[in-house]
């Protein structure tokens, strides 16, 4: 007698091998058997006739951290078949923190990663202070799906160099030796790596780089000598030169990585998007990592599956909230309903569309919102096919010409359709050429991995959290511009190699007897992206977009069922994962 069969189901495992059609068994979390025909009963019996399984998604690339603390689901990332999702990157975090240096985390966590510090602040109930309390803190709860974490440098260097740290002053050898103590410490008690940020756009609330940014190679170094010897762990970045303004830090900075993995055995891993500014950059880098392993070197590369940017709209972000007229309906409607039919009055309009920007909304808001104008050929409505890969001629300034209307005025007019509720989608990277195929040849290096979906953060701007299933519904299935990605591949990209590279794929990233039994049960006919959506539901009624999927049959971690037809069950299998050990 099993714990749960599951019949007939077209199974890709996760390895690359060629999809066939079997059952599985799963008892006590494990999965027993894998292909065949399981013979025998179950206390539950799913028929996935005609249905794909998969592995769970292993998402490495997020910032649950303040989220994992209070929320029990981990949406966005819940509703797109992750079962595994690593915290703790880019050199962000909450421990270790002494009280009186909560706000400080809270602000930069806030101006980098845009989650609102009300949110925060009503969140994050503090019940630690070093990284291993905040461990036995996570262990505590209870969650959709399994977390693990890093431990950040922005944390350690405020912990460690106080206000010397956090003015990014050179640290002596005192501190190197306590930083490398406290994140040994925290890798030994569980958690997966180290990671920082070396990226000049990450600044906090006063303008200033954030801690870690321009930290010497004798404190990176230190701190890998330290990591050194212990479990398994990443060394984690978000590199100098990124943004393709300084292609020659960029290089600078992988010859760095490229000697420290080889000196000290750690993976390295930095994150990598085509930029405007450099659009062939990232094939420099990509072929460098990789041709790194030469040397005893791994690096790999963190890389996302679609366009990297923003979206705009009149439920989140838009040119006009900083003018006079638009706020003044915004007080007067009680609805998006009424928003959007006081907003449609001609004399409103023209009263809107002939103001300036005198209204302060919070700085971020003005600057971002006047984007789309701006930058007009390079900004698309989001329409109900969800085409994240659209031709030139979808742009606002196409569309505004052909119309006769000013790019600012096309905006007001089509932000106001479907109910106030559409969007348009803004990117700024990986679309320097106006298609995926930057994409794809990234996706497809072997120097790297999917990632970048930045689950629990950027809520006003963004919802990437979203592509592992775009990783089905797009490159599987739907592209028509450009070659796809087989069905295996794509599915092992996200499962294997992401679980692999943080250590993690002795018990999951595959369909393999005695593995954990994290799994989807996927319509691959029926799955598709939903538009993306605007919901208050977090502390202090914050406000964040999600982005729905269907086709999602269900979703199983644990051997538990966690969703099922796209819809949360309530259960709440998912632990804390402790490192690699």
């Amino acid at each position: 007698m099993y714990d749960l069969i599951i019949r007939n189901g077209t199974i890709v495992d996760g390895t690359g091998a060629a999809q066939h059609v079997g059952d599985i068994a799963i008892t006590d979390g494990v999965l027993v058997q894998v292909g065949g025909t399981v013979r025998g009963d179950a206390r539950e019996v799913i028929d996935a006739t005609g249905l794909v399984i998969t592995p769970g998604f292993v998402d490495v690339h997020t910032h649950f951290d303040g989220q994992a603390t209070f929320d029990e689901v981990l949406d966005p990332s819940a509703s797109h078949g992750v079962t595994t999702v690593v915290l703790g990157s880019c050199g962000l975090g909450f421990a270790p923190a002494r009280p009186e240096d909560h706000d400080r985390l809270i602000e930069t966590m806030e101006c980098v990663e845009d989650i609102p510090g009300d949110v925060l602040r009503a969140g994050l109930p503090w019940q630690w202070e070093t990284f291993p309390d905040y461990l036995d803190f996570l262990e505590s709860r209870r969650y959709s799906m399994d977390v693990a974490t890093q431990i950040g440098h922005i944390a350690v260097r405020t912990y460690v160099m106080g206000e010397r740290g956090i003015k990014n002053e050179d640290a002596t050898n005192t501190d190197i030796d306590e930083m490398g103590r406290i994140v040994r410490e925290a890798i030994d008690a569980g958690a997966l790596g180290f990671s920082t940020s070396r990226v000049l756009a990450h600044t906090t609330s006063d303008g200033s780089q954030v801690p870690g940014t321009f930290a010497g190679e004798d404190e990176l170094f230190g701190i890998a000598a330290a990591m050194a010897g212990g479990s398994y762990a990443v060394f984690q970045l978000a590199q100098s030169g990124a943004d393709g303004q300084d292609a020659e830090a960029a290089i600078k900075e992988l010859d760095w990585m490229r000697r420290l993995s080889a000196q000290f055995g750690l993976p390295v891993s930095f994150l990598q998007l085509q930029s405007m500014q450099a659009p062939d950059l990232w094939k420099e880098l990509l072929d460098a990592a990789w041709e790194a392993r030469a040397d005893g070197a791994v690096i790999v590369a963190q890389v996302a599956n679609r366009p990297f940017g923003m979206l705009l709209g009149l439920t989140n972000r838009h040119p006009f909230t900083a003018r006079a007229t638009y706020a003044a309906a915004k007080e007067r409607a009680g609805s998006l309903d009424e928003l959007v039919a006081e907003l449609a009055r001609p004399e409103v309009k023209a009263a809107i569309l002939s103001e300036d920007d005198t209204v302060a909304t919070g700085g971020a808001y003005d600057t971002m919102g006047q984007l789309p104008v701006t930058l007009a050929f390079m900004c698309f409505p989001l329409e109900d096919d969800l085409d994240y890969e659209p031709t030139a001629d979808k742009s606002v300034a196409v569309r505004a010409e052909a119309a006769g209307l000013s790019p600012e005025e096309y905006v007001y007019d089509t932000m106001l359709d479907a109910g106030g509720k559409r969007m348009f989608v803004l990117p700024f990277f990986n679309y320097a050429k106006g298609d995926h195929d930057a994409t794809y040849a990234m996706l497809t290096h072997p120097a790297s991995v999917p990632g970048l979906g930045d689950g629990g953060a950027h809520l006003a701007t963004i919802c990437d959290a979203s592509m592992p299933t775009y990783q089905l519904s797009h490159w599987v299935k739907g592209r028509t511009r450009g070659p796809r990605l087989s069905l295996e591949a794509a599915v092992k990209m996200q499962t294997h190699d992401t679980a692999a590279l943080y250590g993690l794929a002795g018990d999951r990233g595959t369909l393999e007897a005695g593995k954990k039994a994290d799994l989807n049960v996927i319509d691959l006919d029926a799955l598709r992206l939903l538009q993306p959506r605007v919901e208050h539901d977090l502390p202090a009624g914050g406000a964040r977009l999600l982005q729905g999927a269907e086709g999602y049959r269900y979703t199983i971690v644990n051997g538990v069922v966690t969703r099922k037809d796209d819809t949360d069950t309530g259960a709440r299998p998912g632990r804390l994962v402790r490192g690699a050990r």
